[in-house]
């Protein structure tokens, strides 16, 4: 269980944070060699509903901001209650982005010891430019890395890539899913590969389940895997 009672932060963001019952858990994301972790993404995970119909909740109270920091200080706050040393991925939304209160307050509750981190932009449910452009901002003043979650579904398209400019792609499972039986979406995931690559972007391959998946990935080029071949959420 997370718990949010003595962040810095305002009254009325507390208060609203106080109304969440959530905790987090990790998968990790591996190096090629498919032991080695890079990275451990945070998935949040509600006591009392599905994680979307949190999302679609808030959504409709136009309350997503308060997900957007329920998840930067809770995922920090239990990734370091686990005592994990890899690199810390939080989730944010496209539409959302921290004010400098709370980055400030980020800071003087966690400290500087703590690692850099990525920051996945999700496909949903709306993208702002302006939003995206201020996030590659701050990423780079604090050595952040920025994601591009679930490339090929909703929002996130190669126009969102252009808006982002992001250091990793993260390709979504419904792309790769049999990818070792079909010779023309090997070709296809190749090129996509080697244009991020061009653009100096690192790509992960996600939702990776079987082992033929895997090495037909690592052939194709794919920089990080994860999956539940590799690694289940825990």
């Amino acid at each position: 269980m997370i718990y949010f009672d003595d962040l810095p932060l305002s009254e009325d963001i507390l208060a609203a944070l106080s109304e969440l019952k959530i905790e987090y858990v990790f998968q990790p994301i591996f190096y090629p060699d498919g032991k080695t972790i890079y990275a451990r993404e945070a998935l949040m995970r509600p006591h009392d509903k599905d994680v979307m119909e949190l999302i679609t909740e808030y959504q409709e109270q136009d309350k997503l901001h308060i997900l957007e920091v329920a998840t930067l200080f809770g995922a920090t706050q239990a990734y370091f209650m686990r005592g994990y040393k890899e690199i810390l991925s939080v989730n944010t939304f496209p539409c959302e982005i921290f004010t400098e209160e709370e980055v400030n307050a980020y800071i003087e509750y966690f400290g500087d010891d703590k690692n850099a981190m990525i920051l996945e932009t999700l496909e949903y449910p709306y993208l702002s430019i302006d939003i995206a452009e201020a996030k590659r901002k701050i990423a780079d003043i604090n050595d952040n890395q920025i994601a591009i979650d679930d490339f090929g579904t909703g929002l996130n398209t190669l126009d969102v890539v252009k808006a982002a400019n992001p250091d990793i792609v993260k390709i979504d499972r419904t792309l790769l899913t049999d990818i070792d039986k079909d010779k023309f979406r090997q070709i296809r995931i190749k090129e996509m590969i080697d244009t991020f690559h061009a653009k100096k972007m690192n790509v992960v391959a996600e939702g990776i389940e079987t082992e033929a998946e895997f090495n037909t990935m690592k052939e194709l080029g794919a920089d990080f895997f994860q999956g539940y071949y590799l690694g289940m959420p825990e």
